[in-house]
């Protein structure tokens, strides 16, 4: 090195560094890995000013105690379930994460789903291609409007998914013991989590990956749903408990579901869920334009540079640790 601040990037998705190394230039030296798990990345990390990453970990206590330089994590994407964030503020490194970059994408792939779902698109598309042309196989549908869907979880992605299912005049319900009825401008009825799935025609997830929704929608959540129901999924694949949905699917107490994200991802092959005429999976792609790219990419390189050069970051994610971390900020 040549005297400039560290910082290393776990992985990787885009085919360019161009971003960071500009954004990074005069500051730091980037080091570029492609790792998977953090014994893959230590050995550059443990001297490490700042660490970029975006799916590679588990980042916990014992990682954290190894980067012993280390003033700044920053993730590509919204979910920091992967870093320890308790232990990073004891170690006093800030953690920043990137929010807003997909939130169109994500509700667009969201409602595309569900439209898959109620007018049956794979399972027409997969007849087609077999050599049959008939209506049969995707009764019974339904139109949309009239018909209620539960978002849990109301964050700024759920009520992007709300605005846009409303226009289709469907009823919108939502279950978060963090947002009020009414608290945003947005269509949304507030319900306990079990009416929500009792009541709901389509039911979508949107929260956070925490010890709290891991495998909220188990058995006993799935036996709350309508028979008719379709569970929709682009949060993270852990809130569903995957043994559970095979179950529900096999005792025909779902229509349906249309997944996002999976509990193991990728999905083993064979795999129950695959197959399926009323599963629908897509490989953790709803994230992704050439638009939210460009967010993507350059938002967690800013947070380091920020933190680089003295200044608190914009998007923390533990905020405890201000006042007490390695950058002195």
């Amino acid at each position: 090195m040549d005297g400039k601040a560290k910082v290393v990037l776990t992985d990787y998705v885009w085919e360019s560094l161009d971003v960071e190394k500009k954004t990074l230039e005069g500051i730091a030296d980037l080091v570029a890995l492609q790792t998977k798990k953090p014994e893959e990345f230590l050995a550059e990390a443990a001297d490490c000013d700042a660490l970029l990453n975006t799916y590679a970990g588990p980042i916990t206590a014992d990682v954290m105690a190894r980067m012993r330089k280390c003033r700044i994590i920053a993730r590509y994407g919204i979910g920091v379930d992967t870093i320890d964030l308790d232990a990073a503020t004891q170690a006093g490194i800030i953690v920043t994460n990137n929010p807003t970059y997909c939130i169109e994408e994500v509700a667009e792939h969201t409602m595309s789903l569900l439209l898959a779902c109620a007018r049956k698109v794979a399972v027409y598309d997969r007849i087609v291609r077999g050599g049959r042309w008939e209506l049969p196989p995707g009764k019974p549908m339904f139109r949309l409007s009239g018909q209620t869907l539960g978002l849990i979880g109301f964050g700024n992605i759920a009520r992007q998914v709300a605005v846009r299912a409303a226009s289709f005049g469907m009823r919108i319900l939502f279950a978060d013991p963090f947002v009020q009825e009414g608290q945003f401008d947005v269509p949304g009825k507030k319900m306990a989590l079990h009416d929500l799935l009792g009541e709901s025609d389509f039911v979508s997830l949107h929260p956070p990956l925490t010890p709290d929704t891991r495998k909220m929608i188990n058995d006993n959540a799935l036996s709350h749903m309508k028979a008719s129901a379709f569970l929709i999924n682009c949060s993270r694949g852990p809130i569903v408990d995957t043994d559970a949905l095979v179950r529900a699917l096999d005792a025909k107490k779902i229509a349906g579901c249309a997944l996002d994200t999976t509990d193991p991802e990728p999905l083993p092959n064979p795999h129950p869920l695959r197959e399926r005429e009323n599963v629908i999976i897509t490989p953790h792609v709803a994230w992704y334009s050439e638009q939210a790219l460009v967010g993507l990419q350059a938002g967690a390189p800013r947070e380091v540079r920020r933190v680089l050069t003295g200044e608190w970051p914009v998007n923390v994610v533990n905020p405890a640790v201000k006042g007490k971390n390695r950058a002195g900020l």
